[in-house]
């Protein structure tokens, strides 16, 4: 059964209180994704919810960088919409038939078929979430085409087609736009086929404004001084643009601090708050010692040029 739930209400953002998006009655759906204290950021949902009500024959596919919160957003939206989710991470070895399904021996010695994440999602109308879709080999992926569109799925291990559920969506999220890592910065990145990615609308999901990162901050710090959780955020995103780059200056770090690092970095902050060196300490174990003595060093030197006599090492 079907329910309409409150833009306003069920996602917090700023939205007339008559509008309306429809979504699933709770029915203890065990694929439905655990609902999480989660802050939408209101560009991002509106292309979600316009996703998610009217696909038009289309998938989404979200692009941006890594921890930008890319699948976090699709399943926190499910989660209040009471919708299933099925989550497949991409690598270069995962087939077609990984999604469709497979025989499998039964007690009796017999065989059973059982379905994959495509054929459970395509028969009870929830998500196929194809992460790091970018990271998959395109020859398997050329399956998909006409179910994007909505067009029946053969299952040719035993003939059956089975007819798309009207609620059936195809999302994919990549650090690419399928069209190849240009920049250098993700290893394992292949350029998707051209027929599967011009079934997909895309969206953008960057990191988060100051501000809202900020408020991130408060919730999981709230003892931690603001002026703290303001230089937290601005070597953040000091550190993200020596990692994103332009030109000449891409990779110069192979690690970044994605808001989920943030996070953990004032967390670790606040565990460590009796330490003389909290802040740095917990920063080699939130993000430093994820790179080499060299990127280490100048994450270092960048904290200090932020916090000054507040940074000690």
């Amino acid at each position: 059964m079907y329910q309409d739930y409150s833009v306003a209400n069920t996602f917090g953002v700023p939205a007339p209180l008559s509008m309306n998006v429809e979504g699933f009655a709770p029915a203890n759906n065990p694929y439905v994704p655990v609902e999480k204290p989660y802050l939408f950021r209101r560009e991002p949902l509106r292309d979600v919810l316009a996703f998610f009500a009217n696909p038009n024959g289309d998938g989404l596919y979200i692009t941006g960088p890594t921890g930008s919160g890319k699948t976090s957003l699709i399943e926190q939206v499910a989660a209040r919409l009471h919708w299933g989710v099925h989550a497949v991470t991409g690598h270069g070895r995962l087939e077609f038939n990984d999604l469709v399904g497979q025989f499998v021996l039964t007690g009796s010695g017999g065989m059973k078929w059982t379905d994959g994440p495509l054929t459970r999602a395509v028969r009870h109308g929830h998500v196929l979430l194809l992460n790091e879709i970018d990271a998959t080999d395109p020859s398997e992926l050329i399956g998909l085409n006409d179910i994007v569109e909505g067009k029946p799925l053969l299952i040719a291990a035993t003939d059956e087609v089975v007819r798309p559920h009207p609620k059936f969506r195809v999302v994919a999220t990549g650090n690419s736009a399928g069209a190849g890592d240009q920049s250098g910065l993700y290893q394992g990145v292949m350029r998707q086929n051209i027929a599967l990615m011009d079934r997909f609308r895309l969206m953008e999901v960057g990191y988060p404004e100051p501000a809202y990162e900020m408020t991130l901050l408060e919730r999981a710090t709230p003892t931690m001084p603001i002026s703290i959780r303001e230089r937290m955020i601005q070597l953040a995103n000091e550190i993200r643009k020596v990692f994103i780059g332009h030109g000449d200056t891409a990779g110069l770090l192979s690690i970044t601090m994605s808001t989920r690092t943030l996070l953990r970095w004032a967390q670790l902050s606040a565990n460590y708050r009796g330490a003389p060196n909290a802040l740095a300490y917990a920063l080699d174990r939130a993000l430093a010692y994820r790179g080499d003595a060299a990127e280490r060093e100048a994450i270092h030197r960048m904290a200090q040029d932020v916090f000054g006599t507040d940074w000690q090492v």
